[in-house]
């Protein structure tokens, strides 16, 4: 009896009526005078007149409860739709969605899975409220910190392809939600639903190429956050479909006459995928090579426009497409290093160095204008990183305007490594955008293949010691090493962390020969020295880290020779261990294998794959070893507890002569000799071994003369 007259009110303000509504919930006798009022509530809910205040107090009336029975019920009033109560319950959902705070409840993300099947369900005229309300609940619960990975686990992902896929009411706001979970959770999402994306690629991929209008444009905008970093691809032929119409599309685009914002769009896509797949997307053979120069050529001409004469308000505009280029100079830079089916020719080579020179002229002019107060900007981390691999692997050119950029760039690392931790490396992906809640760290790990190479010429080297580089790498390397201890110790490919150590090894190694007397007076090379000491037996039994092993090892051995005078190489346990395993290590890497009638000396089994990259290191480490023995006395009893004498001559002896290069007979001798020198048991066990036989053998002379000697 007093419903109706709340219904007849509602001709009056609605607001009102809505409180007198929210006073009949709470106080409802019965379903009926419940469903009452709830359609008045809905209806003020869709008319979009509920702002927070009221919302809450719909929610505190109601609850979860009463929204999860309409979604569960299956018995409308009378002469209703059989989707009735679904509806109503929808649309207080997708109300209370509205507020973070609620979105986010469990309540609420228990429902993606009904969220999905609605999305999945044949659609109507009288179906499509659902269907908006479904899509604004996942809206707010992908704004929400838990939401994402709820969204993953519980199937939207496959659910919102579908929906798209099928390209019913709303599809366009299936693709915002896809665009919106892969910005947050990529991987995952590629992990667990990698078909029904590639679907969704494969869709968008074909509409790009058929597209003769603004839409390719567009499409370009898109297609990016569809381009997974990892594998899928370049794994099945769905994925390479995809490549080839992307490729195709993209080749129609370049080739056209192009405004600044048709371009931007198809340079950024072509990064996203050299960011993927590298030059793969893009085929052998003379359309290819054009389409590829083109490419490298574009970007660079990006580059200098933007930062020959750089405006703070256009840069400021132009970092992510930018930025975007420096991915494309970095896949030139790679091209035209390749020997094994390149992809480009030899003329092509040398006209797309010549641009790129251009290009990182640009770059380095830019960043000499970097203020103090702009090394935080994402955009100077990239232009660094750019220029890092150009100086990794082109040395002769710009070698002037590199070294006087030299000393901003060992402020830069050394400023950002002071800052955070450099074992945070920023996954390619997010180079391209200039936006993101962290910034990358480690500038170093970018620079060292440029430092390794111009620490063996004399006036970038007195540049990169004069601004303290020596120190820092010190430094550097303690932490990177505390990283690589902590990383599992199983087999597992080489991470950038463990790279990063090897290439700092190869820039000391520079130093040591040609700097010695900064070795010895600069205090940090005393604590790496340190570190070297007890890293090297850790790392002996990590086979899979052969050739770090190797770069330790030999690093180690040079640097003791002009340290020896320090404490910690007098006979202390961590030199002895390090000495130990340096023998070892250096001991270990040739054998004896059959070869037609004879045996003949060959590189150990575990030493091949890796003998390319430590064969050069470890005759370094052979030729340090043999000046050590006569400065530390404690040193041939090392040998001797190793057994690496007896084992040597038992080599040399069985294995026929002619299968011993000259080199090795080198570095052999000239350890044999220091050691038979040193000490009067070193000598005894060569001569009880037929020393003297295979010493004449080998033509050893200084070792033949040695054992002669009484």
């Amino acid at each position: 009896p007093r419903f109706p007259a709340i219904m007849a009110s509602d001709s009056g303000d609605r607001h009102a009526t809505l409180k007198r509504c929210l006073g009949v919930l709470r106080d409802a006798r019965n379903d009926s005078e419940q469903f009452a009022a709830l359609l008045l509530v809905t209806k003020a809910v869709r008319a979009g007149d509920v702002d927070a205040k009221t919302r809450r107090q719909i929610f505190e009336a109601i609850g979860f409860t009463f929204p999860t029975r309409l979604l569960t019920s299956r018995q409308p009033p009378a002469g209703c739709p059989p989707h009735t109560f679904r509806a109503l319950g929808l649309t207080l959902l997708a109300c209370f969605c509205t507020d973070p705070e609620l979105a986010g409840h469990s309540q609420i993300l228990n429902k993606i899975p009904t969220f999905n099947d609605i999305l999945l369900s044949p659609c109507d005229p009288d179906t499509t409220s659902m269907v908006d309300d479904v899509y604004q609940c996942l809206s707010a619960v992908l704004a929400t910190a838990r939401g994402p990975r709820a969204l993953v686990t519980k199937g939207t992902v496959s659910a919102l392809c579908q929906a798209y896929l099928n390209g019913g009411h709303g599809s366009d706001r299936a693709l915002t939600l896809l665009v919106g979970l892969l910005a947050v959770a990529e991987a995952k999402c590629w992990q667990r639903d990698a078909p029904q994306l590639l679907a969704v690629l494969s869709k968008l991929s074909g509409d790009f190429l058929k597209a003769e209008d603004m839409t390719k444009f567009e499409l370009c905008e898109l297609l990016p956050h569809f381009i997974p970093l990892s594998p899928p691809l370049t794994e099945n032929s769905q994925g390479s479909e995809c490549l080839c119409r992307l490729y195709k599309g993209l080749g129609d685009i370049l080739g056209s006459k192009l405004s600044q914002s048709q371009r931007d769009p198809a340079l950024k896509l072509a990064a996203g995928l050299v960011q993927a797949c590298g030059a793969e997307w893009i085929p052998a053979g003379r359309a290819g090579s054009k389409f590829l120069a083109l490419l490298v050529n574009l970007a660079c001409v990006e580059v200098r426009l933007t930062l020959e004469e750089p405006d703070p308000v256009e840069v400021a505009g132009k970092k992510e497409v930018v930025t975007a280029c420096y991915v494309l100079m970095e896949m030139g830079i790679q091209e035209c290093l390749r020997e094994e089916n390149p992809l480009l020719e030899n003329v092509q080579k040398v006209q797309l160095v010549r641009v790129m020179e251009e290009a990182f002229g640009a770059v380095i002019f830019y960043l000499r204008q970097v203020k103090q107060e702009e090394l935080q900007d994402p955009f100077i981390f990239a232009s660094v990183r750019v220029l890092g691999a150009w100086m990794a692997e082109e040395t002769s050119s710009l070698k002037q305007e590199i070294c006087e950029l030299l000393p901003f760039l060992v402020d830069y690392a050394r400023k950002l490594f002071k800052k955070g931790s450099p074992a945070v490396s920023v996954p390619q992906a997010e180079l391209v955008s200039t936006e993101g809640p962290a910034l990358p760290h480690d500038a170093l790990r970018f620079l060292l293949p440029g430092f390794c190479h111009l620490t063996a010429e004399d006036k970038p080297r007195d540049i990169l010691i004069s601004e303290g580089a020596p120190a820092l790498l010190c430094e550097y390397f303690l932490q990177q090493w505390e990283v690589v201890t902590s990383e599992p110790v199983a087999p597992a490919p080489l991470s950038s962390t463990e790279m990063s150590l090897q290439t700092t090894c190869g820039v000391f190694l520079n130093l040591v020969v040609t700097a010695p007397d900064l070795v010895r007076r600069d205090k940090a090379f005393s604590s790496l020295m340190d570190v070297l000491l007890k890293s090297l037996p850790l790392l002996l039994s990590q086979k899979h880290r052969l050739v770090l092993t190797a770069n330790v090892a030999t690093l180690g051995l040079m640097m003791a020779r002009i340290l020896a005078g320090s404490a910690a190489l007098q006979g202390t346990p961590s030199a002895r261990e390090f000495f130990g395993a340096a023998i070892r290590f250096l001991s270990q890497a040739h054998t004896a294998e059959p070869s037609s009638d004879s045996l003949a000396v060959a590189v150990s089994p575990p030493y091949v794959s890796s003998w390319g990259d430590i064969c050069e290191l470890w005759f370094l480490g052979m030729q340090a070893l043999a000046s050590c023995v006569p400065l530390f006395p404690w040193l041939p009893r090392a040998a001797l507890e190793s057994r690496w004498l007896e084992g040597l001559s038992q080599l040399l002896s069985r294995v026929a002569p002619a299968s011993v290069d000259f080199e090795l007979i080198t570095a052999f001798q000239a350890v044999l000799v220091e050691l038979a020198r040193a000490s009067e048991q070193c000598r005894d066990v060569i001569l009880s071994h037929h020393g003297t036989d295979w010493a004449n053998l080998y033509g050893m002379a200084a070792l033949e003369q040695c054992l002669a000697e009484q």
